[in-house]
């Protein structure tokens, strides 16, 4: 559920009100009296954001020496109430000259209600966007003598941004060359046991996108994920085509994205802001493409000895190779030295995390590379302790490499002039938590 809030206070320090809305009338106006009297005068700020009081919730926040306050009767999201207030406060510092403080406020009591009226209606967050709200809000508030921030002229053409529309791209861009960038960008997070098996995997990802595009285009993704697929086969009445098809779980978006038509054609459509922006985030659980496995081998000989044997082998294609990999072997607190032998890049004894860190440059596809190091630990006259094995960690990154084995089918630009277009598409794939039991 949205925020639903009934009002909004802004008290200074000593809890005097210094201007209030109130948008819903399911509240008294005895709940900034509550605040003082159960929050601030208990001494209570800061141990807790959220309190109920008298079957109502309060969310508050210091901003300098302001408190803003939110009062709601039912059962909000505080998350987004939170959002709320900081999108505000960033609102009122663009047109405070970048300040909001107690000062600031009594200054601009005429804009601030204008625009506490335009981002909340009947206790729902609206429009936060300083660029937009400038296009039709044009008073300028009183400036901080401290500020140096120059004032922003108003963009013009602003009645399809006004009305929503599309409120991150203004109209009027022109390109000479007209280019989109879009990289997917995955991390690996592993938990395998000594002898091989899969304990715990997930992929976490992202698409990054970077455009440089001329006027109003309309974008379409195509990606080969099993419900876009088998909708896209309902719509054309066909069978959908062989090949791999990922499910993916939790998926964000950018406010650009059209929602409506995503939940009907299931595709990503949108009208990208200009420049780099992310345009979704996603997470896989299941059919993970797992770039590395690792086979550790550790013997403790005695007191005063180890013996550490690990192979690494790449599981991704022969053509590809991954860049940067580092494998940290975890040893006791009482080891003196180690000695190497190693099939291909280097590796030593670092005191600082007691590891045996091993580094590769660059490490081929459908390739295996072993590790054998000697420890020498020193002998104490104390009882010995167990050693617990922490986990062996890696660090990697793989070009042009999805773990979920995400691909993009097409990616299509319309634009009303016709003008062509340059797509670039990369990928890669880094390590998470990618963690191996010895």
């Amino acid at each position: 559920m949205p925020v639903a809030a009934s009002a909004i206070y802004f008290l200074n320090l000593r809890g005097d009100v210094l201007i209030n809305r109130l948008y819903r009338d399911d509240v008294g106006g005895n709940m900034v009296d509550a605040f003082r009297m159960h929050i601030m005068q208990t001494k209570e700020l800061g141990t807790c954001p959220v309190r109920q009081i008298g079957g109502c919730s309060i969310l508050y926040m210091r901003i300098s020496n302001v408190y803003i306050v939110i009062v709601v009767s039912s059962n909000a999201n505080v998350a987004c109430a939170f959002k709320f207030v900081v999108e505000a406060v960033a609102l009122f510092k663009s047109y405070f000259g970048g300040a909001f403080d107690e000062d600031a406020i009594r200054n601009n009591f005429v804009l601030i209600y204008e625009l506490l009226d335009e981002i909340m209606d009947f206790g729902y967050p609206q429009n936060l966007s300083p660029e937009i709200l400038k296009l039709y809000i044009t008073q300028e508030g009183v400036r901080s003598p401290f500020s140096s921030k120059p004032s922003e002229k108003p963009v013009p053409n602003a009645t399809l941004q006004v009305t929503g529309a599309v409120g991150w791209r203004r109209e009027g861009l022109v390109y000479k060359k007209n280019e989109v960038f879009l990289d997917i960008v995955e991390s690996v997070n592993l938990l395998m046991s000594s002898k091989g098996s899969v304990l715990r995997c997930d992929v976490t990802g992202k698409i990054l996108m970077k455009c440089f595009l001329s006027g109003m285009p309309d974008l379409k993704l195509g990606l080969n994920d099993k419900i876009g697929l088998e909708k896209e086969s309902q719509l054309k009445s066909r069978p959908a085509k062989s090949g791999k098809t990922i499910e993916l779980d939790d998926v964000t978006f950018h406010q650009c994205v059209n929602l409506t038509r995503f939940n009907s054609e299931k595709t990503v459509s949108f009208v990208p802001p200009d420049g780099e922006f992310e345009l979704m985030k996603y997470r896989i659980t299941e059919g993970v493409n797992l770039p590395f496995r690792v086979l550790p081998t550790i013997k403790e000989l005695g007191r005063t000895r180890m013996e550490v044997n690990v192979k690494v082998k790449s599981v991704f294609g022969a053509k590809m190779f991954a860049l940067g990999v580092v494998v940290k072997v975890p040893v006791p607190k009482q080891t003196a030295k180690a000695s190497f032998q190693v099939t291909s890049g280097r590796a030593k004894y670092n005191a600082s995390i007691d590891c045996l860190v091993w580094k590769i440059r660059k490490f081929p596809g459908q390739t295996e590379t072993t590790m054998s190091a000697e420890v020498e630990l020193i002998s104490t006259m104390a009882e010995k302790k167990q050693w617990t094995r922490p986990p062996i960690q890696m660090e990697f990154q793989v070009p042009m490499f999805t773990a979920s084995g995400l691909r993009v089918r097409f990616l299509k630009v319309w634009e009303k002039s016709g003008y062509n277009t340059v797509e670039w598409v990369r990928y890669i794939t880094k390590a998470g938590s990618y963690e191996i039991r010895c």
